[in-house]
């Protein structure tokens, strides 16, 4: 696949809404992940080991792609670019399958995984393009495009975005989680060409075809190509606040979206899980869902509620100790790299 001539300099986030105060919290938090998370291969799942695996989630020091691109995404963003380059190398040895990303690997058994996500492979590419953005090169222009085309041959085709795509039995899934559709990843590489057009258009109208209403008006999370319906399963609120941002990203965001979250953060009710009717199904409360707040915030340009966010956020943040920087429970020694990762990258904003 040829890259596109186009310039990647639309994956730069051109918003300013951090304070100083939310800078010297990220620097203790990258502090934390750098000392006690951050190893040769990728980043561990959570800073608490487990001594059983679970078949259907990564635990412990299990590593995953999604947590590589969004570290990749800090070092690009902060420049970082000889950092960058090491670990983007490291993560193509520890996940790379077939031009595709395996989405998690298990270095105590040397398992890696057999299917992608691809949400984490499409961030993967959104770092390539943005580390070539911020230094004004190529350098890894065709790394990414073949990397999208691989995704084309396997969970994108017909347009589709598939969950995941296995490369030994070559099969795709059937659904497409709305929260996988990264909008400005998928516009970038398929602006040039009528299919190309043709499969933004239907990508676009799957994930606002699961819109599920003004009264609760977050998306369905996913879409089932074979019985063509949307799911009406729990929401989890990381996935459906994905979709809000990927939406805003590209200045499609519902108001009546936009005034729920506004709402939920304002009362400090931002719960992990909803059934598609909008009553809570799980009433924990994380700090990646607050910082995924805060980034759609940036987008909407609305500094107020960025900032709200983000001081939620920070309340979750550990201020002494082993785990110091860490966002998560000393008692437990539980640290999640994905709400660690997604604050470190809302900071950015």
């Amino acid at each position: 696949m040829t890259p596109p001539d186009q310039s990647p300099r639309p994956f730069l986030t051109r918003t300013k809404h951090h304070t100083t105060a939310d800078q010297h919290h990220q620097r203790a938090l990258v502090n934390f992940l750098e000392r006690k998370m951050l190893t040769d291969q990728g980043i561990y799942t959570n800073y608490a080991d487990t001594a059983t695996r679970q078949a259907g989630k990564a635990t412990g020091h299990e590593l995953l792609s999604e947590s590589a691109g969004m570290w990749l995404l800090y070092l690009a963003q902060t420049k970082q670019f000889k950092r960058f380059r090491t670990f983007y190398q490291a993560t193509v040895k520890t996940f790379g399958d077939h031009g595709q990303f395996s989405y998690r690997y298990d270095p105590r058994n040397h398992k890696r995984f057999a299917v992608n996500a691809t949400l984490d492979d499409l961030r993967i590419i959104r770092a390539l393009n943005t580390y070539d953005a911020l230094t004004g090169s190529r350098r890894y222009r065709q790394a990414a495009a073949n990397h999208f085309a691989a995704l084309c041959a396997g969970a994108l085709k017909d347009g589709h975005v598939g969950d995941y795509y296995d490369p030994q039995t070559k099969q795709a899934a059937n659904t497409s989680s709305l929260a996988y559709a990264d909008f400005k990843v998928l516009h970038y590489y398929q602006q040039n060409s009528p299919k190309g057009r043709k499969h933004y258009r239907q990508q676009l109208k799957v994930v606002k075809g699961g819109y599920l209403g003004d009264v609760f008006p977050l998306y369905a999370a996913s879409f089932n190509w074979h019985t063509l319906a949307y799911s009406t399963k729990n929401l989890n609120t990381s996935e459906a606040l994905e979709t809000l941002l990927h939406l805003a990203e590209i200045g499609q965001l519902r108001a009546a979206s936009k005034g729920w979250l506004v709402q939920q953060v304002q009362r400090h009710q931002l719960y992990n899980g909803y059934t598609t009717a909008g009553s809570a199904s799980d009433t924990g409360q994380s700090a990646g869902n607050y910082a995924l707040a805060a980034m759609i915030f940036a987008m909407e340009h609305d500094q107020a509620n960025y900032r709200r966010a983000m001081r939620a956020v920070w309340a979750n943040q550990i201020t002494q100790g082993t785990m110091i920087g860490a966002l998560g429970d000393a008692q437990t020694r539980q640290s999640y790299s994905f709400n660690n990762l997604t604050a470190i990258l809302a900071a950015n904003y």
